[in-house]
């Protein structure tokens, strides 16, 4: 039988959640995000695209308008006002140098405690794959995480100003197959839902439901399939790496 999950731990005060595009934080984690900033905590976003290979039909020129508005909105119906944007390629990311860089970047800036990310692994589970943006995207965090700290790694931040933050106590992989914590969303879960249902150029474009039904569906599912792992609550479940 799976083991327990233990609960995320909580003593922190700023998180920056980085992920490849716009709805990626949607799909379960903002429900998580929206019991922390109501708690009193601080989360930023930065996405590493705007997602303009995401609509199918939808040219990417009108798609970064429509997608960074959408997340926009998603990111204030769970408590963030912050919600920056790399303007990597959609589709095409990859876990170089340059975008090791722009993350610790961030991280020096906004100096967290806690970072979340999104599954890096190879899968969701068995019979499943992951996609290359999602993969590229966790393993740059988590490079990114130690290069924030290292002054000889990427010493032109330096002379910009962003000097080596080592505070990152945690990062936080949501979705993993490997989860070993969680987060309760059992007063979080109708702002999660309203959050995800935003995206709805978005979700319209996946499914003749509507946002707001897609989004319950989905999250009603989502959020309880750990909960008899972690004391029958509904639940965010993360990987977590202590640093």
């Amino acid at each position: 039988m799976p083991p327990e999950l233990a609960p995320l731990p909580a003593d922190w005060q700023r998180a920056l959640a980085v992920v490849a595009h716009p709805d990626d934080l949607e799909y379960g984690a903002s429900g998580a995000v929206a019991s922390w900033t109501t708690s009193g905590k601080e989360v930023s976003y930065l996405l590493v695209t705007r997602g303009e290979a995401g609509i199918a039909g939808m040219a990417p020129r009108e798609a970064v308008e429509v997608r960074e508005a959408e997340q926009r909105r998603a990111a204030e119906l769970v408590g963030v006002s912050s919600v920056e944007f790399l303007d990597h390629r959609d589709g095409v990311i990859e876990p170089t140098p340059r975008l090791r860089r722009d993350i610790a970047r961030e991280i020096r800036r906004r100096r967290p405690e806690l970072v979340v990310t999104l599954n890096h692994r190879d899968n969701w589970g068995p019979g499943t794959w992951n996609t290359p943006d999602h993969r590229a995207t966790g393993t740059a965090v988590l490079d990114a995480v130690a290069d924030a700290g290292n002054e000889w790694i990427f010493p032109e931040l330096v002379a910009e100003g962003a000097a080596p933050w080592r505070g990152v106590r945690w990062v936080a992989v949501a979705a993993s197959p490997s989860s070993s914590h969680a987060v309760d969303i059992s007063e979080s879960f109708e702002q999660a839902v309203r959050s995800l249902a935003a995206h709805r150029a978005y979700l319209s474009a996946l499914s003749d439901e509507p946002p707001e039904q897609y989004a319950r569906r989905f999250l009603d599912t989502a959020t309880r399939q750990f909960a008899d792992r972690f004391g029958g609550k509904r639940c965010v479940p993360f990987e977590l790496f202590e640093l």
